[in-house]
């Protein structure tokens, strides 16, 4: 009897502990003077209910106050601001500053981590990491190298570390991490180098692990059950994560996880989605490929997985389905729905019913979107949920080496990671968009451990027919999936969005503008250009009454690839750096926070 008072006892405290990490962390969400994770919040809405800085002012925006990282390459996620302490992260080598908002942002402590710069080759598409997260005292840091750190977020001390892949076999990061209850998620990237794909869940307390869900393999490895997981209503049935591969193909298969992760507590699901199947030329890995191009519905708890829809099967373009997972609830159908919705790289917006995963809207957000004409609704149709494929725009055209050309979206896709916002006051999503095509030639490639393994070579450039442009700014409405506003840029939107309480919605350019517009019209209030282009993500917060909105300049990612890395082949960076040649006369390398603020 005393032992099972024991350990009752035992299970009561660790789950009180539980709770109150937890407990904690959506405290702190919810308080809009901070932004203690990337996304703000675990819906990954990027809104903020602050509104001292509102349509009606926003144009008398100053710069407040500034901060250099030491680091050239691309800059991609936010700064954090726990308390009254910010927390700012850099490209390679992963640098954390803690600076004091207290005292003038005076640097509280630095951590900057000893990794082999042999990491650098084998990251795809430039040295960026997408941020560090707050949670149970502790800043979360996956490092270039997969080490993922917990630092004590008063001191900087490390508290625990624990290796997450292996970079000698091509895995990587670029990600930040998710904490959710007693533990933090993350993903891996790799996928050009025959990475399988995976996403693990952590203690938070001690850095064990506590379980890996691999995106293809076996069931026990994926983390299915054949008979209780569902794609599109129907169960996966056995075998699902291996019978669309030929042979052991999907040991080296991608699906890799190096987007952006969501979470329902009420469900206590996790969301996210799994990258492009390994290697790029299709001919080599006949069938559907799963789950590759993948949204999962993960228990938080245990990694089983709940639903899971493959948006693009046999993927022939490179159209990752990785981009971030927004969740709302909405009238849709005349009653209200807990919905999910997504803005692929193939081009297409998702909405979802996020707790059965029935798929409910999906149309085209980019007008050049051309590889697929639909996407089947029909539910008593073979081809439901399926794109319907332009037999032009394959790149699978009577076997390898023959150049599809004209095909919309690029490589990129209509979006990237930089990461949509939504305004709950509006109901619209502000989707920060690419606006380029190509042309892909595939070719015969071997796997070796630790080298690329993509076989095809692209061309990209602004979509045809156009404003000449190779991004846009829109306005999306997801119940009727259609665009309500859409502003043309010169180049790729490859910044965050955020939206405001105060009727302002602010993104980045690659020039290096900061820009506000009206969260109804679309109309420019505001304009501001940083020291260097923008691939950063938008964040606000509120120091002693008052509003500042902050933002990390510094070209780079897959956009700016040539830039930051000093590259001139037109066909270097998967085709990026012919396509984004003109970049070079408007902005130069960088590495600084810009912070705003009204005049007193």
């Amino acid at each position: 009897m005393r032992k099972t008072l024991t350990l009752t006892t035992a299970m009561l405290l660790a789950t009180t502990g539980l709770a109150s990490a937890n407990d904690d962390l959506m405290s702190k969400m919810d308080d809009p003077s901070q932004w203690v994770i990337q996304t703000g919040d675990y819906k990954n809405q990027r809104y903020s209910k602050l509104d001292k800085i509102n349509k009606d002012n926003v144009k008398d925006l100053q710069v407040a106050w500034t901060f250099s990282t030491g680091v050239l390459r691309g800059h991609e996620g936010s700064p954090l601001v726990v308390g009254d302490t910010m927390y700012v992260h850099t490209p390679f080598p992963n640098i954390v500053y803690a600076l004091d908002l207290a005292n003038e942002g005076k640097i509280k402590w630095k951590y900057e981590p000893k990794q082999d710069p042999d990491v650098i080759p084998v990251m795809c598409c430039d040295t960026v990491n997408r941020g560090v997260a707050y949670a149970d005292g502790k800043i979360f840091l996956h490092q270039a190298d997969t080490t993922l750190v917990a630092l004590n977020a008063d001191t900087g001390a490390v508290e625990w570390s624990v290796k997450n892949g292996d970079p000698a076999i091509g895995e990587t990061n670029t990600a930040t991490v998710l904490p959710v209850k007693d533990k933090v998620i993350v993903g891996i990237s790799g996928g050009e180098f025959g990475v399988r794909g995976s996403v693990t869940a952590y203690n938070m307390s001690d850095g064990s692990q506590a379980w890996r869900a691999y995106s293809m393999g076996p069931d026990s490895d994926i983390l299915m059950d054949p008979e209780k997981t569902t794609h599109l209503g129907k169960p996966v049935g056995a075998d699902s994560g291996t019978n669309t591969w030929e042979g052991d193909q999907w040991k080296i298969g991608g699906g890799t996880t190096w987007g952006w992760y969501s979470y329902d507590p009420d469900l206590n699901l996790i969301y996210y989605g799994t990258g492009n199947p390994s290697t790029w030329n299709p001919a080599q890995r006949p069938g559907d490929n799963r789950w590759s191009m993948t949204i999962m519905a993960r228990d938080a708890d245990t990694g089983m997985a709940k639903w899971v829809y493959q948006m693009t099967p046999h993927d022939e373009w490179d159209y990752d389905g990785i981009n971030e997972m927004i969740l709302t609830e909405q009238e849709i159908d005349g009653q209200s729905r807990k919905l999910l919705t997504h803005f692929d790289r193939n081009g297409f917006g998702y909405t979802l019913d996020r707790e059965t995963g029935e798929l409910l809207v999906a149309e085209k957000y980019d007008p050049a979107v051309n590889w697929a004409t639909e996407v089947v609704m029909d539910k008593e149709s073979d081809q439901y949920g399926r794109p319907q494929v332009v037999a032009q725009y394959s790149t699978e055209q009577n076997g390898e080496d023959v150049n599809s050309t004209g095909i919309c979206p690029a490589a990129l896709g209509s979006k990237d990671q930089q990461p949509a916002a939504y305004s709950p006051d509006t109901e619209l999503f502000y989707v920060p968009t690419n606006h380029v095509c190509m042309d892909y030639e595939p070719f015969r490639v071997s796997y070796t451990a630790g080298q690329p393994y993509v076989g095809a070579t692209l061309a990209m450039y602004p979509a045809p027919n156009s404003h000449g442009g190779m991004g846009n700014f829109i306005a999306w409405d997801n119940v009727k999936g259609e665009i309500k506003w859409s502003i043309p840029e010169q180049f790729s939107v490859w910044s965050g969005a955020l939206a405001t309480a105060g009727g302002v919605v602010f993104y980045g350019t690659l020039e290096g503008y900061l820009k506000a517009v009206d969260a109804q019209t679309g109309d420019e209030l505001y304009k501001f250009k940083t020291p260097s282009g923008i691939i950063g993500n938008v964040m606000t917060y509120e120091r002693d009454g008052k509003q500042y909105v902050a933002v990390l300049s510094g070209i780079g990612g897959w956009a700016g690839i040539g830039l930051a890395a000093g590259l001139t082949n037109p066909n270097d960076g998967l085709g990026a750096v012919g396509g984004y040649a003109a970049l070079s006369d408007y902005t130069a390398l960088g590495g600084q926070m810009t912070v705003f603020a009204l005049p007193e």
